[in-house]
């Protein structure tokens, strides 16, 4: 459910309407779908004349981790698989809490931006992206009257 709009294309009230969910909900135990909640929290700064993105991706190597500019979007995906040989075969596994599986996101930032403009790192679980900010582009009236002769 879409409450307010937000910066970059996020709803400035999930986090607080998941919370209200919860309590008429009641505690719930997160299912494998919605493992991934916590992951690739975002922080968005603005320094100067660039946007800088901090993306929390704990337990991906940089290997695991994509970034792609496509249509004016910025799509971030990580994939990470279980390892299988790590199992210990004569244990019975209680509980799993470690995340297997793939995240995405994707941010607008805008129609100009260039490949050779986005400076990405990867350190110690946190993706940095630095890219610089557009022109604002003026906007259309959304609707023209046409006249009819």
């Amino acid at each position: 459910m879409a409450y307010l709009p937000g910066f970059f294309g996020e709803n400035l009230l999930d986090d607080f309407m998941d919370s209200v969910d919860q309590f008429w909900n009641g505690p719930s135990v997160r299912s494998a779908s919605n493992a991934a909640y916590g992951l690739m929290r975002t922080d968005i700064k603005e320094n100067g004349n660039n946007y800088e993105l901090s993306v929390e991706l704990p337990g991906f190597d940089k290997s695991d981790i994509s970034v792609e500019l496509k249509d004016g979007y910025l799509n971030l995906s990580a994939k990470h698989s279980e390892n299988k040989e790590d199992k210990d075969n004569e244990g019975k596994v209680l509980r799993q809490e470690r995340y297997s599986g793939s995240v995405a996101r994707s941010f607008y930032v805008g129609e100009d931006l260039k490949q050779e403009d986005v400076h990405a790192k990867y350190d110690n679980g946190i993706l940095e992206l630095t890219f610089p900010k557009q022109e604002a582009r003026e906007k259309l009236p959304e609707s023209h009257i046409i006249e009819i002769q």
